[in-house]
């Protein structure tokens, strides 16, 4: 395809110019019309799905053809509101099933935003369909999931990127280039991630009837059924470990995979965990509310810890990376960054996060934006679109979602099986540790089968 990377505003006016100066006999002069629209669609359209797309078609003029999700109701709800934003003004037509959807439109680009237990199987599916992929994170429930979805991107030649966009948030792209490449930090070597925020779900809602809108088996897919307490969807199904990795899977992958971004890091060589249910332990909820973790390189360790409950170790960073050298310390997170120079003559500096709320006023009047993120994802479907174009990896390619999801999944094994473990990539195994090896891929649910066979 040819690169013409505009916005949707500059697109409106350069259509009408395009074709005001095509009727002219003009000498010598071409005028490169807009390409034909990528044709976009998009499975799961809850909170993060509906705002992945709603960011995609702020700055690419695109076509949404088809929605899918299991929930008839938010189906409806999303399909309103993406026919309101892009510029055909036309409804797409609607799916429960998938395979459907993938089947019956020819799609450049598939937008995933449903709970992970579904990320792998969908994300292959849409490559398999010749589409290109937007993933969001963790990409995998089980290690050779996260395999066989980087097996699919290389043998089907498919762009996938991995919504981890804090490797496109401008105020942590500053402290990459200004701090990390600088040299400010100096020698590093320690790096703690942390996250204290009460996320975690613990509620005791009674068995009650599947609703008629709700499709549950379909939903429930290839994860363990359990018996129908709510609708999953509204963030209850993050608090359990059939459908993620809890919150170490949820928000340790973020911080983690921008600290190997930044430190240009690989896998860990070895990875342990501890941790559990300590202190919430009246409701349903089964991930854990304390946590430690800690990922080993040559020389530098890289620690998380997440608490559930309590206070914040600082509260200006409850969510957060901070990297030590021994000239200095970056302090990270979405919102903000502090360096903080071991030299009292040196200057500390300071970057907050970037908004465009007057850029997009739109924005504003979403539900459930997060506006702090808006830039970030729209500069990382920018960078999506320009490896669809000119090829070449995106920022946040599978391989490297692949490491970190599958190392924040090898932490709560981990916990599991209490020891380190030693993960080989080339071998697709865990060293010398048979019982770990058996929690590298998850059972399916029939009639769902893993991907790990077409590895």
């Amino acid at each position: 395809m040819n690169s013409f990377e505009i916005n949707r505003r500059k697109f409106i006016k350069g259509a009408t110019a395009s074709l005001a100066l095509g009727a002219l006999d003009v000498n010598g002069l071409n005028f490169m019309l807009p390409p034909e629209r990528l044709r976009v669609g998009l499975i799961g359209t809850g909170w993060y799905g509906k705002s992945d797309l709603f960011r995609l078609i702020q700055v690419e003029p695109v076509e949404v053809i088809a929605l899918c999700d299991a929930d008839k109701n938010m189906l409806s709800d999303a399909a309103k509101m993406v026919s309101q934003r892009q510029l055909s003004r036309k409804t797409p037509r609607l799916y429960t099933d998938f395979r459907k959807m993938l089947a019956e439109n020819k799609l450049d680009i598939v937008l995933i935003g449903t709970p992970d237990h579904w990320h792998a199987l969908l994300a292959i599916a849409a490559m398999q369909s010749g589409a290109h992929v937007y993933v969001q994170k963790p990409i995998s429930t089980d290690v050779l999931e996260g395999e066989a979805m980087v097996a699919a991107a290389r043998k089907y030649n498919r762009v996938v990127q991995v919504g981890t966009q804090r490797k496109s948030t401008p105020h942590l792209i500053d402290a990459k280039k200004n701090i990390i490449e600088t040299g400010l930090l100096g020698k590093v070597s320690h790096v703690d991630m942390c996250c204290y925020y009460h996320m975690r779900a613990n509620g005791n809602p009674a068995v009650k009837p599947v609703p008629g809108f709700f499709d549950y088996e379909m939903w429930t897919g290839p994860a363990p059924m359990r018996p129908y307490d709510d609708l999953p969807h509204k963030r209850w199904w993050r608090t359990f470990m059939e459908y993620g990795n809890g919150i170490v899977g949820d928000m340790c992958v973020h911080m983690f995979d921008t600290v190997r971004w930044m430190l240009q890091l690989g896998w860990p060589k070895r990875i342990s965990s501890t941790g559990g249910i300590y202190v919430q332990k009246e409701g349903k909820s089964n991930i854990s509310d304390t946590q430690s973790a800690l990922f080993e390189y040559d020389e530098l360790n890289c620690m998380w810890q997440h608490r559930s409950w309590g206070t914040p170790a600082d509260p200006d960073y409850p969510w957060s990376f901070i990297i030590y050298g021994d000239k200095g310390t970056l302090k990270a997170s979405t919102m903000q960054y502090d360096f903080i120079p071991m030299d009292k003559n040196q200057k500390p500096i300071h970057k907050d996060v970037v908004y465009e709320k007057e850029k997009y006023p739109e924005d504003l009047a979403e539900p459930d934006i997060e506006l702090n993120a808006a830039p970030a994802t729209r500069l990382h479907m920018l960078d999506f679109l320009k490896a669809i174009r000119q090829g070449g990896r995106p920022v946040a390619d599978i391989e490297q979602g692949h490491i970190s999801t599958a190392s924040c999944i090898l932490a709560n094994m981990s916990m599991k099986v209490g020891r380190p473990l030693v993960y080989d990539p080339a071998q697709r195994k865990i060293i010398n540790d048979i019982e770990a090896n058996g929690l590298l891929q998850r059972p399916y649910r029939s009639p769902w089968v893993h991907p790990a066979g077409m590895l």
